[in-house]
């Protein structure tokens, strides 16, 4: 049976406006990222995931949209746009961006209409109340920042709900023309060449808060119809939520293979941060198998960190105080309660052998691996600027002015490049690391190449051997006849154990060592002697003779 592209693709995640400027006014642009498409294909990219790129006051990072039709000019033009489009499809590269239509901005032009007239029909595109609700402080999402989510408009004489920022007013999804105008948008951007979405915040997008129709309809449903217009328009589309979910809710995502495609796995992904704070790999096997089996068109996103905090949410109080220690103990490094907002290097501490056994678990659990820009160098973070902006600084390309981003003036920069200390672009950067063969941009490279030829790893059946050590965690995948291992030692000693390969009394079999190249003979009982350095991983392929 075929698979579809994205069930075992590489993502990588990056923000236009930080990656590459290329007419050097201190912004990146769509010329820049295009110049830098030999660079991702050199890293054996298949999917480059962009983050919001329209026209926006830019008061969330771009994730407050004017208008969903357009580039904003500091980026470049819609021809820009066609032109990077084209370029990537002719290196092999597909595109995916964010979609975000959970909320607008309020200067949108569909809610100024709607708070300047109520008899507007973009009035209904928005949530309204004539009285503020008694719960409109719970459910904020950014706790510190935001008291409630109801706000009171005085034009509009009446409170409209948003369950992020004020200034982000809530879509109304159950109006009709409101789900005709995501229609339109989607329909747009496949036509520009864009092979799918990273459907933003979709839990909220889905909600019906505050609604009459709220209890009458299942807002699931919605996911079958837009996947259905998407797939109808083009067949090889991809819809990929961003939903923190719970195991429990799974399903009503995916539904029967008919609703989204792919959705990040922030279950395992915050399961994973408890287990390298514990230098125990128990929580991550327990909490992949708290998951449940997806439909066979599926799959899950498995990744590191984002361009957001390190969400914690899903854990107990007392598991997030764990990685807070670990990972995150100053004040400063916290954010909304619930997270951490440092790049995976500064927390891991810029420990090369952790970085690598982290890209290969995110690389060999069964699942499409999403690379956030910038991770490939290890690059750090910059705690002094607000908020989540710590881990969005620009692109490290060299160790000339500005890191190679931008030729402008530092002062035009749109984020300060890191500048100083052991992740400064001076010590960190692509061309350094370019001539470097034993550089972390050079092993990503040979391991997501390698990752290319083991598809088992992405898309096989999954289950995880004992090993009488809490601190490896070992998976095997089947997948086409073909059976792959993979090991990974979460603690800083060493793990010698037998791992069981093949069938007792096979004499002529031999353990492939898929990354370091080597062959060693099984055991006479099937079994293969292990020994991983701390913090060591291997991927093995077992072949047994006649």
């Amino acid at each position: 049976m075929a698979e579809h592209w994205y069930k075992n693709a590489l993502l990588y995640c990056l923000d236009v406006k930080t990656f590459a400027d290329g007419n050097g006014d201190g912004i990146g642009d769509f010329a820049g990222l295009t110049e830098k498409l030999q660079y991702l294909a050199g890293l054996n990219v298949d999917c480059v995931w962009l983050q919001p790129f329209h026209p926006s006051p830019m008061r969330d990072n771009g994730y407050d949209i004017t208008d969903y039709y357009g580039v904003d000019p500091r980026l470049g033009t819609l021809g820009d746009f066609a032109e990077f489009s084209r370029c990537a499809r002719d290196k092999g590269i597909r595109v995916m961006i964010d979609l975000v239509v959970n909320h607008t901005s309020i200067d949108h032009p569909w809610f100024q209409a709607a708070r300047s007239d109520p008899h507007s029909p973009y009035r209904d595109y928005y949530v309204w109340a004539d009285e503020k609700p008694a719960d409109a402080a719970e459910g904020t999402v950014f706790p510190g920042e935001q008291t409630t989510t109801w706000t009171w408009d005085r034009e509009a004489k009446a409170y409209y709900f948003h369950r992020f920022y004020d200034h982000q007013a809530e879509l109304n999804i159950s109006n009709p023309a409101v789900r005709r105008e995501i229609e339109k948008i989607t329909g747009f951007w496949l036509q520009m060449g864009v092979t799918g979405f990273r459907i933003d915040a979709l839990p909220f997008l889905i909600e019906l808060k505050g609604l009459d129709a709220e209890g009458e309809i299942d807002p699931h449903d919605y996911l079958r119809e837009l996947r259905h217009h998407v797939q109808t328009l083009r067949g090889d589309v991809c819809l990929m939520a961003e939903a923190n979910l719970p195991p429990e809710d799974v399903p009503d995502y995916f539904g029967d293979g008919d609703k989204i495609h792919m959705s990040f796995n922030f279950w395992v992904n915050q399961h994973l941060f408890l287990a390298l704070a514990r230098h125990d790999a128990t929580p991550v096997r327990v909490a992949w198998e708290q998951l449940p089996p997806l439909p066979v068109w599926c799959q899950w996103n498995n990744f590191l960190r984002s361009h957001d905090e390190l969400d914690l949410g899903r854990l107990s109080d007392k598991e997030r105080q764990e990685v807070f220690r670990a990972f995150g103990p100053e004040p400063d490094m916290q954010l909304y309660e619930r997270g951490i907002r440092r790049r995976l290097a500064p927390m891991l501490g810029n420990d090369r052998r952790r970085l690598e056994m982290a890209h290969s678990l995110m690389l060999t659990l069964p699942g499409t691996p999403v690379l956030r820009y910038g991770d490939e160098i290890g690059m750090g973070d910059d705690l002094g600027l607000p908020d989540r902006e710590s881990v969005r600084t620009p692109m490290q390309w060299d160790a000339s002015a500005n890191g190679g981003f931008s030729s402008a003036p530092p002062e035009q920069l749109v984020l300060p490049v890191i500048a100083q200390g052991e992740y400064g672009f001076e010590q960190v950067n692509v061309e350094q690391q370019r001539h470097d063969p034993q550089s972390l941009l050079n092993w990503l490279e040979r391991v997501t190449r390698r990752r290319k030829e083991c598809p088992a790893f992405g898309l096989g059946d999954c289950s995880f051997i004992d090993t009488g050590l809490a601190h490896v965690l070992a998976h095997r995948c089947e997948y086409q006849g073909t059976t792959l291992f993979a090991l990974h030692n979460f603690a800083d000693k060493r793990a010698r154990f037998k791992l069981p390969l093949g069938a007792a009394g096979t004499q002529t079999g031999c353990v492939h060592d898929i990354l370091a190249g080597h062959r060693h003979e099984l055991q006479r009982d099937g079994h293969y002697q292990v020994e991983l350095e701390p913090f060591g991983y291997r991927w093995l392929m077992c072949e047994t003779g006649a």
